[in-house]
């Protein structure tokens, strides 16, 4: 074995690594209000894509085709067909090697409202979260529509020591308003955060373009849990990941 071979094997060995021990969270309780029509009846996860598919088979693909079979959905909005979809598509995972695809319903454990944002539909499943004892956290969307494979970013995560990553995408500086804005440095350092700013912060040297967050996060479970107990206890927190819990760790974590 020569030494790329080899050292291309420890590579896989440590993403393998990574992904086992990787919870994902698919966030799809929202109802998507500009699909207008296409949600009156359904949440936007579950809006037909393609025929038989639905958007939510985006993110869930990617978790499998990444290597992550352990993962949470967690519902809300109008979930009858999502969960239909999901039952009858999604359960062919070995139960007995620790692998799901797992509905979590919105059960109010410690609140008695809904979900009042991305960060508490977290928070409100912290306890099922500590069951499963992963070492990561991989938050996503259920809405989006992309191919990524999110072992390669677990293993950048891990190789920058990061406390949080955040998956971005390059934008025209037109639309970024639409999105969480970031500035970084050459070395992919998060220097501010703003959620839908009104005026975005464009790239350097590139006027035309912003960095936006594709809302896919990892962060390790341990920080995960700190943030969302100590944002729970804000009473001016919109407990959102992007508009509170990313700007409140820049500057002060990695």
């Amino acid at each position: 074995m020569n030494k790329r071979t080899h050292n291309a094997t420890l590579a896989a060995r440590l993403t393998s690594r990574l992904t086992r021990n990787t919870l994902a969270l698919i966030l799809a309780g929202g109802r998507g209000t500009r699909l207008k029509h296409l949600t009156t009846w359904r949440a936007k996860p579950a809006v037909p894509f393609g025929g038989k598919f639905r958007i939510i088979d985006f993110p869930l693909s990617n978790c499998l085709n990444s290597g992550i079979r352990r993962v949470a959905v967690l519902t809300q909005y109008k979930a009858h067909t999502l969960i239909q979809h999901i039952q009858k598509g999604w359960g062919f995972l070995r139960g007995e090697f620790g692998e799901f695809v797992e509905l979590w319903p919105a059960q109010q454990r410690l609140e008695g409202s809904w979900y009042s944002g991305t960060a508490d539909a977290v928070y409100q499943n912290l306890d099922i979260i500590h069951s499963h004892n992963p070492e990561f956290v991989l938050v996503l969307a259920g809405d989006h529509i992309y191919r990524m494979d999110y072992g390669a970013m677990l293993a950048y995560h891990v190789e920058r020591n990061a406390d949080l990553t955040i998956a971005g995408i390059a934008v025209p500086a037109a639309q970024a308003s639409q999105f969480g804005v970031m500035a970084v440095d050459n070395e992919g350092q998060v220097l501010r955060f703003a959620e839908k700013p009104g005026v975005p912060e464009t790239l350097p040297g590139q006027p035309d373009l912003a960095l936006a967050s594709m809302g896919i996060y990892v962060i390790s479970t341990r920080l995960l849990r700190e943030c969302l107990i100590l944002d729970a206890d804000q009473p001016d927190s919109s407990h959102d990941f992007g508009k509170d819990i990313i700007p409140s760790l820049v500057g002060r974590a990695r």
